[in-house]
């Protein structure tokens, strides 16, 4: 029995050959560093007890199916936190809750492509994008984020890229893999852009509060008024809530004029009966409460500590750069193709697993045309991420 063709387009090797050997190799007895995975529970960064609490509190009220576009406390809070960051045409009709958002956007690219469309992603992207797209009959165009412009996009290179079958403009900001947070100016142009050509902005902010050093996120959705704009959140991140499934999808913009988009969203998130009930009871509590998130990206909280670990390792290394990641839990490595001039990223990650028990994903396995990056999660302790650094290191003096 063949598959589909359509899955000779899709990768994601974030869970592909990579991790399916480290498996085979903890059965083997091997301890392996997984840094493949944004899994914030696996590395102890626990789900806030009070989000807990909110579950088990209402488990009596989760039994039955909810409405198809989710409970209404969840969806309320969300149209809330919308509020308090200045975007007041929202509502809760125009919120759908998820199992995660990478079914919302399977819903939303589904909702609205026809076979050769076309939608505008950002490279390197999150590879859940390209697969939603070409498994839903689209066509991925890419615009190039390069690390000589701190991985931001150049608006005029998009422009250039859209054609007449072009329909979505994908934006992952705060960025994974690179951490990149885009400035507002550059929102602003990729806004005016998607106006101008009549395109929807899907815009994926999972990860709008972990920032450092400063850095500022901008909302797209307060920037969108003359299109339509789909913004995508959740749990999973922020919250390190991964196992709850909760994710979020909010139309604002020109949502008048998309009414029969919002028609189609509706009958495909009532064809699945409904999100996972018991964690939409933790929306209202997560996103109410004390933002716990906020002492994790600071100078002693664990995310900051073991970015600085990183870049301290890469700053000392003879054969790594970096560009600092300002939001988001990856680092995205670069090597010095002088010194190791035959690198390749699949085969590095491959060698780097059997030689020195650390998983992580190759850069183009992210639809990245270059192969001298990988990424790794900052989310493990300061001082595993010295000895993973150093592990590194010391294959690549072995490659030189």
């Amino acid at each position: 029995m063949k598959p589909t063709t359509k899955l000779k387009q899709v990768k994601y090797e974030i869970r592909g050959a990579l991790a399916r050997r480290a498996l085979e190799m903890e059965r083997q007895g091997y301890e392996i560093i997984k840094l493949n995975v944004g899994n914030p529970g696996s590395f102890g960064l626990r789900t806030p007890e009070t989000m807990r609490q909110a579950v088990i509190r209402n488990l009596e009220k989760a039994e039955p199916y909810s409405h198809q576009k989710g409970i209404f406390p969840a969806r309320e809070a969300v149209v809330m936190q919308f509020q308090d960051r200045g975007i007041m045409d929202v509502s809760v009709e125009n919120v759908f809750m998820g199992n995660g958002v990478s079914e919302l956007i399977d819903l939303c690219l589904r909702a609205l492509l026809e076979p050769g469309d076309e939608v505008l992603l950002p490279s390197p992207d999150y590879p859940l994008w390209s697969a939603a797209t070409v498994l839903n009959d689209g066509v991925p165009t890419y615009y190039d984020c390069r690390p000589e412009n701190g991985f931001v996009p150049d608006p005029d290179a998009v422009e250039a890229l859209i054609g007449e079958r072009t329909r979505a403009l994908v934006i992952i900001n705060p960025n994974n893999p690179t951490g990149a947070v885009y400035p507002m100016e550059v929102l602003q142009r990729l806004t005016e852009i998607a106006e101008r050509h009549r395109l929807v902005i899907l815009t994926d902010e999972i990860y709008d509060r972990i920032l450092y050093d400063g850095a500022r996120f901008h909302p797209m959705a307060t920037l969108a008024h003359d299109t339509l704009c789909v913004t995508f959140s959740g749990l999973s991140k922020v919250y390190r809530a991964c196992g709850y499934r909760v994710g979020w999808a909010v139309l604002s913009g020109a949502v008048d004029q998309a009414q029969d988009y919002r028609q189609a969203l509706e009958l495909l998130a009532a064809l699945r009966l409904c999100a996972n009930v018991p964690g939409q009871w933790a929306v209202q509590t997560a996103l109410g409460g004390h933002q716990s998130i906020d002492d994790l990206i600071v100078s002693g909280g664990s995310l900051y500590d073991s970015r600085q670990a990183m870049l301290a390792g890469i700053e000392s290394s003879p054969y790594l750069d970096i560009v600092a990641p300002q939001g988001a839990m990856y680092g995205f490595p670069a090597v010095n193709t002088d010194r190791v001039p035959a690198f390749d990223d699949h085969y590095f990650a491959m060698s780097l697993l059997e030689r020195k028990h650390v998983l992580l994903v190759p850069g183009s396995s992210f639809n990245f045309a270059r192969r001298d990056h990988f990424r790794m999660t900052l989310l493990p302790p300061a001082d595993v991420i010295g000895d993973v650094i150093e592990r590194i290191d010391e294959l690549l003096a072995d490659y030189h």
